[in-house]
Parts: C-alpha cells; sequence; structure tokens
C-alpha cells in the first residue's frame, strides 16, 4: 500500500473515532469564518474596523476572509457596512424549507396563479444568480432552483435584468471580467440591453427552445434593484401572450413595491 494510501486510511479512522467519540476539534480557518458572520447576523451594519475588534485578529486577515465572503453571496456590503449576504438563504431553499425575505410566498403564489407560469424570486450574489423562492407547477423547475442555486447571470432572465439595471460602469466591470468562452452570452446581452433597459423586462430561451422565462427586477428607490422576479412557462404559450404577461408582472411587482409592509420576514 502507497504512503498516501496509508494515510487516508489513517485520517478515515481518526475521522470515524472521533465521530464515535464525539470528538470534534476546532479549526482556525472555519471558526473565523463563522465568527464574521455570526458577529454580521447579530450586529447588521458592522464596519469592517468594528469585526476587526470583535474577532480580536489582524484587519488584513480579517478583510482577506470578508472579501471572499463578500465574493461569494454570504455577506453584501453597503456604505461601507456590512449584512448577510443571499446565499445563505439559498441553501434555506435547497433543503425545502423555503423563507422568501423580499416578498412573501403568498405573492409568489398569487402571481403564479394569474399567470398560470411558475415563478421564481432571485437574487444577486457575486457574478451568479440564486433563487431564494417558487411558486407553480413545474416539478423539473423546482427540481432544478433547488439543486443548482448557482446560475450565471447571463445565462438566466433574471439574471440578465439584474444586471442591466446596474450603473454603466459596473456593467462593464462584469462585462470585462468574463472568459472568452461567455463571449456568445455577453454579444447576446449587449444585443438585448437597451430593449431590458426600456421595457424593464428581460427574456431567455430554455430547454432547447421549448421553454421562455420572462423577468423584471424589484426595483427599490433607496437600494435599487433588490431582486428579480422570473416567469417560466412553455414557449409556445407564453410568447404570444408576452407583453400581456408582462403587464401582469409589473402590475403585481409594482403592488409590492408600494406595500407599506417589512421587507424581510423573520426565518
Amino acid at each position: 500500500m502507497s504512503r498516501d494510501a496509508d494515510e487516508a486510511t489513517a485520517n478515515d479512522d481518526d475521522f470515524e473515532s472521533s465521530k464515535a467519540g464525539k470528538n470534534y476539534q476546532n479549526h482556525r480557518t472555519v471558526d473565523r469564518v463563522t465568527q464574521i458572520l455570526e458577529e454580521v447576523v447579530y450586529n447588521p451594519g458592522m464596519t469592517l474596523t468594528q469585526i476587526v475588534r470583535a474577532c480580536d485578529a489582524a484587519k488584513s486577515s480579517i478583510y482577506g476572509f470578508v472579501n471572499g465572503l463578500l465574493a461569494n453571496g454570504w455577506l453584501y456590503e453597503e456604505d461601507h457596512r456590512y449584512f448577510l449576504g443571499p446565499a445563505i438563504y439559498a441553501l434555506t431553499l435547497a433543503s425545502g424549507h423555503i423563507r422568501a425575505g423580499l416578498v412573501t410566498h403568498a405573492d409568489l403564489l398569487e402571481l403564479h396563479n394569474a399567470t398560470g407560469l411558475t415563478v421564481f424570486l432571485g437574487v444577486q450574489a457575486g457574478d451568479h444568480l440564486i433563487y431564494l423562492d417558487e411558486a407553480g407547477s413545474d416539478t423539473i423547475d423546482n427540481f432544478e432552483a433547488r439543486s443548482d442555486i448557482r446560475r450565471p447571470l447571463l445565462a438566466t432572465a433574471g439574471g440578465k435584468a439584474l444586471l442591466a439595471s446596474r450603473p454603466r460602469n459596473e456593467i462593464e466591470a462584469f462585462l470585462k471580467r468574463r472568459t472568452p468562452q461567455d463571449a456568445s452570452s455577453v454579444d447576446a446581452f449587449l444585443t438585448e440591453y437597451d430593449e431590458i433597459r426600456r421595457t424593464g423586462i428581460a427574456t431567455n430561451v430554455r430547454r432547447r427552445g421549448s421553454q421562455l422565462a420572462i423577468a423584471q427586477v424589484i426595483d427599490s428607490k433607496s437600494r435599487g434593484a433588490l431582486a428579480a422576479i422570473t416567469l417560466v412557462g412553455s414557449r409556445q404559450i407564453a410568447e404570444p401572450k408576452l407583453a400581456e404577461i408582462s403587464a401582469l408582472l409589473s402590475q403585481h411587482i409594482q403592488s409590492w413595491v408600494d406595500r407599506r409592509a417589512p421587507t424581510r420576514e423573520a426565518i
């Protein structure tokens, strides 16, 4: 048996022994990341200086951890203050215990009943779209939302709607980060950009052309685009009624924006 195999077997034995005896050990990196997240959960709006002080660690070290958490959507930054990001809600969705934070699940069901299409609520996390909640009857779509929680922005109607709502300099910076393999998606987005900005509606053809996705952002005057609502259904049925469906989508979103209610429900 090779040395690597011997070490792997020894590690497996140690792991099984630790499970049997519940002799779990802390891991410094995991502990630090956990502490940062917990500090922000219990003290939303902390600055980097406050996080450094709470963790009693070097600023450069904490900055690295925070930057990584921002990049993956576990935190988000606003005016140099940090809040829990959308990625945590995606895990809730994947587990099947869905709790929507920006609109209620009843809102999504109402929109589903009005349009007959599957409805998804998604938010931007770094360069991806993450679905937080869904309502509708398409089993395959619902399974995909739970099993693939991160979607490239340019590959989804909701992602394109969110991206188009950003300031021009942010859009340009995002597109410059794309790889050569993304060239066709970038070209398609640039072709659609003016129409998305004009109408507020982004579309995407899915499943080899059999499905159509229609999306619009939920826009807050104070914080900009908070999330995207995407409707998905048969292209053959939805495409001829695109204008009607888009109008219904806009009406429902506007009613949510106008409603004076808490923007986040308890988890």
